[in-house]
């Protein structure tokens, strides 16, 4: 206990203590990672203020053996750290489908809660480019886990 709220206030610090960088009223690009198998992301951003904004992500997959989809919604507060290097922390979450070509497995519908962290660097073109890492926590038959998923983002702002 005495450790979450000392994360908290941590945390607190840095959203009060920290400068904000405008950031782009959208953006729109890919979120290229591992994401579970589901690789490429369509991902879009949109602005809510100075300093937070909302991420989706929309990923599809037809692998050996299975299709699915995953839709990740998140909400997010981003800082300066210098120039136009900004880091980010967001939490969310979303649903996804599996659907399985042989019958070792059911088809499968799940949902997952999700936190975000990760660095950007804002071009004076209109092109972002950030790395981040996001642990999801999976609820389902055949995803019940907690799975780290690593992407690079290059987005067009406008």
């Amino acid at each position: 206990m005495k450790k979450l709220i000392l994360l908290l206030a941590v945390f607190a610090g840095f959203t009060f203590g920290a400068s904000a960088q405008e950031i782009a009223d959208n953006a729109i690009g890919l979120r290229l990672g591992d994401s579970d198998g589901f690789g490429a992301e369509i991902s879009y951003q949109r602005a809510l203020g100075d300093n937070n904004r909302l991420e989706a992500d929309l990923g599809w997959r037809s692998g050996n053996g299975f299709d699915g989809f995953k839709l990740t919604g998140l909400y997010q507060w981003v800082w300066q750290l210098d120039g136009n290097f900004n880091w980010y922390a967001g939490a969310g979450g979303g649903l996804g489908s599996y659907s399985f070509d042989n019958n070792d497995f059911d088809d499968e519908t799940f949902f997952f809660v999700a936190g975000d962290i990760g660095i950007e660097y804002n071009f004076d073109i209109p092109l972002l480019l950030s790395l981040d890492f996001r642990p999801e926590l999976g609820f389902g038959d055949f995803r019940d886990d907690l799975d780290f998923d690593i992407a690079l983002g290059i987005r067009y702002q406008f």
